[in-house]
């Protein structure tokens, strides 16, 4: 039996179908969740995909913390539960607390939509594990709101604990600090990316393949556990 990942769509979401599409492609099972439901149906991972959460005018996935199924996701993600946050998903997770800091407006106050070269910094998450370390990849990135902020202590923790998932290289679309595109939780299985890895899983329609290896990750993780 295939693993089971599960794909919110918020009002609002627009990339909800392509994350399903990227789970099909990387062989796994993709389960459409709905914000307003509080069960998760027994799916073995959750993506939280890109868009524009309902809430975002008061702050960018501020109001989406409090729909029903990520009570069901903050609850499963401290057993393990795998879950990444794509963009506005990572925007939610941090306004979860399942993640630090903050996503705030670019630097530059434009919206970014561009192919973007990461750094793979860390393997060690569940969503990471089939990359290199230091791999460089393409993916696109496209947001108004993707600059990652925290504090200093905050961001040496990261540094210092290896939590750091990818940075922008080539050049930082939104100025995020310390060039961060995406981080994880101490356990590895909760990852935020602002990038698009779900439009870069096939040569037709993306930059190649390279965003195909998040899915591929925790479709081994969850084979092999």
């Amino acid at each position: 039996m295939s693993a089971r990942i599960g794909v919110v769509t918020f009002p609002g979401s627009l990339d909800d179908r392509d994350a399903q599409r990227a789970v099909r492609l990387s062989g796994a099972e993709p389960v459409p969740l709905w914000h307003g439901d509080g069960d998760l149906h027994g799916v073995d991972a959750v993506v939280l995909p890109g868009g524009f959460s309902y809430g975002d005018y008061l702050r960018c996935g501020a109001i989406a913390r409090f729909a029903p199924v990520m009570n069901a996701i903050v609850e499963q993600a401290a057993e393990g539960l795998p879950v990444l946050g794509i963009c506005n998903g990572f925007q939610v997770l941090c306004e979860s607390h399942l993640l630090p800091g903050a996503l705030t407006r670019n630097q530059n106050l434009h919206f970014v939509n561009r192919d973007q070269r990461l750094r793979v910094d860390s393997t060690a998450t569940l969503w990471t594990g089939g990359y290199d370390q230091g791999q460089e990849i393409v993916i696109p990135v496209k947001n108004g709101e993707g600059c990652y902020v925290a504090d200093e202590r905050t961001l040496d923790q990261l540094e210092a604990e290896g939590r750091i998932v990818a940075r922008y290289v080539g050049g930082n679309p939104n100025g995020s600090a310390r060039d961060i595109a995406g981080i994880a939780n101490e356990r590895g299985n909760v990852v935020g990316l602002m990038p698009h890895p779900e439009h870069a899983v096939e040569h037709l329609t993306g930059p190649g393949t390279d965003g195909l290896g998040f899915f591929t990750s925790v479709l081994k993780a969850l084979v092999s556990a």
